[in-house]
């Protein structure tokens, strides 16, 4: 199994990325997991008091589970990936059975900060992108999908996404083993990661 870890800023796009690497590989090789499911469970807070976490810090991850479920995948055996509403702050109760691929990619803000999950990475990729661009594609999607207001988003990018990028987010790209500019100059970068992956898998 060849595991992919991608990383960058909220809205650089590591999205676009898992898409474009995706494009032209066999469908059934390919399995992702997302850091953003991995959150903390927090049933015992209250919905005022879960709405106050800093997302943004790698203790509001599990990596433990993270670790895991990794691991388990490494082993060939399937796992129940969790779900995580961002509308409640908190995990559902819905599970997604996830199997074994050839290729995994793991993709999140803060996966290269954690030094027991960056060793189970064949691959660390860190997706750069302008953080003017990174903000107005924040507020883009939490505005249109998450159902935040302008003011929300503003404060929240002040006072945690911003500061938190800086100490935790943009050192690790220290990190990557590639770092793809989030830009239409990204197809080398692209096409050199699909080209291993395709190595591996066939």
């Amino acid at each position: 199994m060849l595991i992919i870890g991608i990383a960058g800023g909220t809205g650089s796009g590591k999205t676009t990325v898992v898409h474009q690497i995706m494009n032209e590989l066999p469908e059934a090789e390919v399995g992702i997991i997302a850091q953003d499911s991995y959150y903390k469970e927090t049933h015992d807070l209250s919905y005022e008091d879960r709405s106050n976490i800093n997302f943004d810090h790698p203790r509001a991850i599990d990596f433990e589970l993270l670790v895991a479920h990794l691991k388990e995948l490494k082993a060939g055996n399937i796992i129940n990936q969790p779900v995580y509403s961002f509308v409640q702050h908190n995990r559902t109760d819905d599970i997604v059975v996830t199997h074994p691929r050839k290729v995994m990619i793991i993709e999140g803000i803060l996966i290269l900060t954690n030094p027991e999950l960056r060793n189970l990475f064949d691959i660390k990729i860190f997706v750069h992108a302008d953080s003017d661009e990174r903000l107005i594609r924040r507020m883009k999607r939490d505005i249109a999908e998450r159902g935040r207001d302008m003011h929300e988003v503003l404060n929240r990018y002040q006072h945690t996404l911003k500061p938190m990028h800086e100490q935790f987010i943009e050192p690790s790209k220290a990190f990557a083993d590639i770092i793809i500019p989030n830009d239409k100059f990204n197809t080398v970068a692209i096409d050199v990661v699909r080209a291993v992956i395709n190595q591996r898998i066939l």
